[in-house]
């Protein structure tokens, strides 16, 4: 009985898909929202860059960067938990991608599309139960008009469910793989075992086939992932302990400052020679009140 490592970790999502260019065409060309009759068939792999997301570290992110037959980009990415700076990075990065197909001197004509496919073991968008989210350069008024140049998609691996996407079933295989694949699983679900590229992925996580030296860095990455976890949580607690204090300083604040509005219209009625009940009736400050501050 095999017992399998989680495909999410850096260790073993770059050895399934940034080792095995049949396994990433095969997952691409399922995920991706591509135009009817428009696949992927070859694919060569391209450098990534590390480029920091917190504090200097980049333990939340794993990549993988291609380019296919079609020279359009791929860039492929885990990333383990939301952060309000990733769309800034994202973005980024699959703007540095495009401009960096030309060289010196060549024509814009030659640029090709940067698609962006986000795998995020997280939920960031809490208004809707949809986990696939695509983006394009679109027109407002009518969406049908399409800058074309960057794509991003973006999948919610905790909201992603099977049955939603019984039309598109690879994908819903693929998916699958990498939500269920973990540490505690010791059969592959025989849905999984029937796709031959499927398969051959979770073999590749089979903790058999990796090293001491390999395992520890698996654990290693998990420790990486949790401690900035919790750098993060700590770190919102502050905010929301600021954000706090600081809504009841501004409430106390205006509140004294209604208070103090108040006394200045009492001693504005007052020198106009208006009776006590009516400055009461329009401060709303009782007649015992009135008395101790207009005396002085």
């Amino acid at each position: 009985m095999a017992k399998y490592l989680d495909p999410k970790n850096d260790l073993t999502f770059k050895r399934i898909f940034g080792e095995h260019p049949h396994l990433l065409i095969n997952f691409l060309n399922a995920i991706m929202p591509f135009e009817q009759g428009k696949i992927i068939e070859e694919i060569y792999y391209l450098p990534t860059e590390q480029v920091p997301d917190i504090a200097g570290k980049k333990n939340s992110i794993v990549d993988v960067k291609c380019i296919d037959n079609h020279k359009n980009q791929f860039i492929v990415e885990m990333q383990m938990y939301w952060t309000e700076t990733f769309n800034n990075r994202m973005v980024f990065n699959a703007g540095k991608a495009y401009v960096r197909q030309l060289k010196k001197n060549e024509n814009y004509n030659l640029l090709k599309p940067v698609y962006t496919l986000a795998l995020i073991d997280d939920i960031f968008d809490r208004e809707t139960e949809n986990f696939y989210h695509h983006y394009q350069i679109v027109n407002k008024e009518n969406t049908d008009e399409v800058i074309k140049g960057l794509e991003f998609v973006l999948v919610e691996l905790p909201k992603f469910c099977p049955q939603s996407w019984e039309d598109r079933k690879l994908a819903a295989l693929w998916l699958r793989f990498l939500s269920e694949v973990d540490e505690d699983m010791r059969t592959l679900p025989q849905e999984l075992q029937e796709n031959e590229d499927i398969r051959q992925a979770a073999e590749l996580c089979e903790e058999a086939a990796f090293t001491p030296a390999e395992l520890e860095a698996y654990d290693n990455y998990w420790d990486a992932v949790r401690i900035e976890k919790t750098l993060i949580a700590e770190r919102d607690a502050s905010l929301a302990k600021r954000d706090a204090s600081l809504a009841e300083g501004e409430a106390i604040g205006l509140e004294k400052g209604r208070a103090e509005e108040k006394i200045e219209i009492a001693k504005n009625l007052k020198s106009a020679g208006v009776a006590i009940e009516i400055i009461s009736q329009t401060t709303g400050l009782s007649i015992n009140e009135l008395n101790k501050i207009l005396k002085n």
